[in-house]
Formats: C-alpha cells, structure tokens, sequence
C-alpha cells in the first residue's frame, strides 16, 4: 500500500464501491465512515479497505475518521429529501463540517462530487443550488492551505446504477404504454468507472487543484431516447409516451406523496436544465469517455 489513506466519505454507495476498487488497485488505503458497520461488511474484502465506525457526523467525530489520511473525498449525495437527510444536511452542512475536520487532522487534499448545473444561486432546484453550495465552500478550502478539486459529472452509469436499472425495474412493473415526465431533458451518460478513474488521476496530479471537472460520456439523448433504450434492452414492449410540461409537474406532485418518493417537483426542477458538458473534463484529464454501448446491455440482460 502507499503511505497515505483515502478517507471517503460516501464509500458505500454506487460511486464508492467503484471508486474502492480503482483506489486499491492503485495501491491506495482506504478509510470509510460508516454509522453501522455491518450492514457493510462485504466491503472490508475489498483490499487496504476498513470502515470506521460513527455514532454522528460532526466535525469531532469526523476528525477522528480522518486522522493519519492524506486525502479526504465526498460522495455523500442525496437526490431526494427524507428519512431525517436534507440537501442543505448532506450537500453543505456536510461540506463544511467535513472541511473544518480536514483542517484540525492537516489533511492536505480534498476531492469533492458536486453534479452538472449546480448553481448556488442560479440552479435550477434546490437540489442543484445545494450542490452548488457545497461545492463553493468546498473550494473556499484552498485559502486554507488544502489542495481542492471538484468534479461535477451527468447522470453515472454502471453496474449498480441507479438510473438505468431504475428505469428498467418500472419498465417491468408497468404494462402498455409507459409514461414519460420531461421527455425532452438531455443528458451525456458518464461511465462510473471513467470517474472513478478521473478521481484517480486528480489524486495523483497536484496541477488539478482549485479546479472543477465536468464529466461527460461521448454522446448525448434525451430522456426519452434513454428509456426507450432501456426498454429495447430488456426486451419491453409498449410506447414510451412523453408527457407535456403540464403534466409532467402534475405527475411529480403526485409522485413526490408515494413511498419512495420516485419523482418530486425538486426533480421536475432540475430536469429543466440539459446535463451536458460545456467541456470535456475526461479528454482534460487523459481518459476516453466509455460509451452506454460497452456496458449497459450486459448489465440490464
């Protein structure tokens, strides 16, 4: 292993167990926070990888997490609000007291997930104005002597995801025509482990510091094209039927009242805004961006 360890914040999520393996492989400790433990055992296989337990998520707590690492990353993320987290909780408050932690312990480096369009005052939500928030205090860092980058990707794609297997679970529930909110949003799919390895790459140059990512796949589609992607994937019949704006508020003011919360005005909000890249962050950093083609049939079959 290499003389530093990785504290990640986040760890045990669909990024974190990638970036797990890519930091190990890379001969990399790694540090996860957790509050309980066991429900994450299967992750201490993973090499140079411990959890370490948390009974909170104050600075205090947090600086002992962190003691003897050389790099702090957060992936802690929510899209939804509920079951006691909000986004000004986990996507600011977070930040800061994480930062604070860094501090006391003389971590040096920080690399932090914000998201495309995150604005703290012009974002679209208050999802995206969050993420923006954090991510402008996360860079406030730098004046304090910590090393700070950003990345801020499209919707990730992989084993494990969140969207394209989500996408297909409803396709399977939901007989006949499938309706669609906000067809028309386009996004640029980024391979989970083309960010992984942007993460990666970034920890190893010091020249990436006081600098944001944006992380793109190679092409862009809209919502729509997605789904019905998805839906050829695993073999669904039946129309992808794209709603107007009417009735796509309508169907997330609904939505948002159902166990789950599956699509909320919050979201509506920020499908208002294309995902799409104004860079191409990956190319920056030396990696060619994996197309949907590559990976996803073989994970949704």
């Amino acid at each position: 292993m290499k003389n530093t360890q990785v504290c990640i914040l986040g760890g045990t999520g669909f990024v974190g167990r990638h970036l797990l393996n890519a930091l190990s492989t890379a001969g990399y400790g790694c540090r996860v926070p957790v509050s309980r433990p066991e429900r994450y055992r299967e992750l201490r296989l993973v090499p140079g990888c411990s959890l370490y337990p948390l009974t909170g998520w104050d600075t205090d707590e947090l600086a002992g997490a962190m003691a003897g690492c050389g790099t702090l990353i957060n992936l802690a993320g929510i899209l939804n609000e509920g079951g006691g987290r909000t986004f000004e909780g986990t996507h600011v408050t977070l930040v800061g007291n994480a930062l604070e932690a860094a501090r006391s312990v003389g971590v040096p480096r920080y690399l932090h997930m914000s998201a495309l369009n995150a604005d703290a005052h012009a974002g679209a939500s208050e999802y995206l104005r969050s993420k923006g928030r954090g991510e402008a205090l996360a860079h406030q860092a730098s004046e304090h002597g910590i090393a700070v980058t950003s990345f801020r990707p499209s919707v990730i794609f992989g084993h494990g995801d969140s969207f394209f297997n989500r996408f297909a679970g409803l396709l399977r529930l939901a007989p006949g025509p499938f309706p669609l909110a906000c067809p028309s949003a386009r996004f640029a799919p980024v391979y989970v482990g083309d960010v992984a390895q942007a993460m990666l790459r970034a920890l190893e140059d010091q020249g990436t510091a006081r600098r944001s990512y944006e992380l793109c796949g190679p092409r862009s589609f809209t919502l729509k094209e997605l789904v019905e992607y998805t839906a050829a994937r695993i073999g669904r019949k039946g129309p992808v039927l794209g709603l107007g704006d009417g009735l796509s508020r309508l169907q997330a003011r609904v939505f948002q009242h159902l166990p789950g919360r599956p699509f909320t005005l919050d979201n509506y909000l920020s499908l208002q805004v294309h995902s799409l890249c104004t860079e191409n962050g990956l190319g920056v950093l030396g990696i060619r961006p994996t197309d949907i083609d590559a990976v996803v049939p073989e994970y949704l079959v």
